[in-house]
């Protein structure tokens, strides 16, 4: 609710008599009064044109939060006390995204269509940071990428993923760089790992044997 909003309201129907409590409170608790945020849109967007309802992330949310949704997800509606219940015209097209750092409620998984986003291949995460980093070195965009791929294949704490790799591109590029080098991946390892553990993996060998393969793979490709 648009609190100062209201807050206002009230004190101009008391400053004119105007004191019924029921009318007042008919009055503020009316949709002019509602902030519309992006779950509202998502169900009273315009009839003929379903909107798409992006919940990105949602184990970075609370319990609380997934329960409300058990009501938008099986009925495309929500019910605000003070004012009712809202259905939607057009029901939304729903896509919730999770990265699994905490488990999703049954009633939830229930109500959705699983579908498993892996990792793209070398070919399309190259394709991506040429596009997202197009300024970078042609060589050490394909250094970046091998290297990833292959540091994704041991086991670490939080493998990086495609954020990280288009980051890193565009980091090294920052410093002017145009391949990659054992104190270069040193340096800006950081960009990677978030984690002591699996900085100090890479630092102790994985890393410059990693560096090893992708330099010796990609010379014998040309």
């Amino acid at each position: 609710w648009n609190y100062a909003a209201q807050m206002i309201e009230i004190r101009m129907e008391e400053a004119a008599g105007k004191v019924e409590r029921s009318a007042m409170e008919r009055n503020v608790f009316s949709e002019k009064y509602l902030i519309r945020r992006p779950v509202l849109d998502a169900l009273t967007g315009k009839a003929g044109a379903a909107p798409v309802f992006l919940i990105d992330e949602l184990d970075r949310t609370d319990e609380a939060f997934e329960a409300f949704l058990l009501e938008i997800l099986s009925d495309f509606q929500v019910t605000v006390p003070e004012l009712g219940t809202i259905k939607a015209e057009e029901p939304p097209i729903v896509i919730i995204t999770t990265n699994r750092t905490r488990e999703i409620h049954d009633a939830l998984k229930r109500r959705c269509l699983y579908h498993w986003v892996d990792y793209p291949n070398a070919e399309r995460e190259l394709e991506i940071v040429r596009r997202k980093v197009p300024q970078a070195n042609q060589r050490l965009s394909a250094e970046v990428v091998s290297f990833i791929q292959k540091l994704r294949q041991i086991e670490l704490f939080k493998v990086p993923g495609v954020a990280e790799t288009i980051d890193w591109a565009g980091a090294l590029t920052e410093l002017d760089k145009v391949a990659l080098d054992p104190e270069t991946v040193s340096d800006t390892i950081g960009v990677l790992l978030k984690y002591q553990d699996d900085i100090a993996r890479i630092e102790q060998g994985e890393g410059r044997r990693i560096l090893n393969e992708v330099k010796a793979e990609l010379s014998a490709a040309e």
